[in-house]
């Protein structure tokens, strides 16, 4: 399979152009907190969570993945909260945006401190080679050296299984606290202790009360669609064959979150009940926009700068089109697929 071109009538951003020029076209209100509709969401979420943990307990066993669909997608609007308190968009206390993402965090064993840290690090970086910690692709160099082992485990999570791929970032990335220094480092050891500590007393009583298909039903499948929504909404903010990742010296600010992030349209239930989170371009520009006012941001981005900016709709031939050829680095094409680099390196 030939991978597609990268779009090229595309036109060029301005080298010289701030995010502050980008930021400036946007409407004044956009920027607002909203104190009853922050906290009307985390009720109205929380009721979701409970009603969904109901539907699980009640279902018969025929309608019991409608039931997991509804709780773990309302999960990860529990993680999209914690997230605006991770950029400090949701209150201008510092303490209720930590208190509240790590309340919102804690069901999915999330330690928040790290994600926060690491998220914003993201932020900072969004698809710089050297440091963007998001779906970020090997190069060819890079990918041949891994071992065996390694490449196969890269192939499936940039292939067939991306669905897992944030089980991995989690794992991974964000139980260790020596990664951090300083206050970071502290905050960090608190959040993964809270959430271990949870974990500890939690997942025994409900295997107590419950069983091991207490367990799986209850916690590990809405926790794996959690993660399926949380894999493919993170692949897709930043992939496609036309969005470049650079080297840091070609790195520019404004066309790497405005060109380079994407608006995706998903059901109106998704959108829904994960908080607008899809309506991603205005949220790179800046993190300073609650949830509730991406939409108004992002209409005005359209309006202003809507040549530079992609949007697709969601759906299973763009997933393909992201898991078959968004496999490596290439800097003549953005990426090179698996199969390009095997051929290539046959020939």
């Amino acid at each position: 399979m030939i991978a597609p071109a990268p779009i090229t009538d595309r036109p060029t951003l301005d080298p010289s152009l701030k995010i502050r020029d980008i930021l400036d076209t946007l409407p004044k209100e956009v920027f607002v907190k909203n104190p009853r509709k922050a906290w009307l969401k985390v009720f109205v979420n929380v009721a979701c969570v409970v009603l969904g943990y109901w539907a699980v307990a009640v279902s018969p066993w025929y309608l019991l993945p409608i039931a997991w669909i509804f709780l773990g997608t309302n999960l990860i609007g529990l993680f999209v909260l914690g997230h605006d308190c991770g950029h400090r968009s949701f209150s201008n206390q510092i303490w209720v945006n930590d208190l509240v993402g790590h309340i919102m965090f804690l069901p999915l064993i999330y330690p928040f401190h790290a994600w926060r840290i690491m998220h914003n690090h993201h932020h900072k970086h969004t698809n710089k080679l050297e440091e963007d910690n998001t779906w970020t692709p090997f190069s060819a160099e890079e990918y041949e050296q891994l071992s065996p082992a390694y490449k196969w485990w890269y192939q499936r999570m940039r292939g067939k299984f991306w669905w897992l791929g944030s089980v991995a970032h989690w794992a991974v990335l964000h139980f260790d606290w020596r990664r951090f220094t300083g206050k970071q480092r502290e905050q960090v050891r608190f959040s993964v202790l809270l959430v271990v500590f949870t974990a500890a007393v939690g997942f025994p009583l409900i295997l107590i009360n419950f069983g091991i298909w207490g367990f799986v039903k209850f916690y590990i499948v809405p926790w794996l669609i959690y993660h399926f929504w949380m894999s493919t909404f993170t692949i897709v903010h930043h992939t496609l064959p036309s969005i470049p990742f650079t080297h840091k010296e070609q790195w520019h600010e404004a066309a790497a979150q405005l060109c380079g992030t994407v608006h995706c349209k998903y059901p109106w239930w998704v959108e829904f009940f994960c908080h607008d989170i899809n309506v991603h371009i205005p949220h790179h520009l800046t993190t300073a926009i609650p949830w509730y006012n991406l939409r108004l941001a992002h209409k005005s981005i359209k309006a202003n700068w809507g040549e530079y900016i992609h949007e697709r709709k969601f759906s299973w031939p763009l997933i393909v089109e992201i898991c078959d050829h968004c496999h490596l680095y290439n800097q003549q094409s953005n990426y090179q697929s698996f199969a390009d680099h095997s051929r290539s390196n046959f020939n």
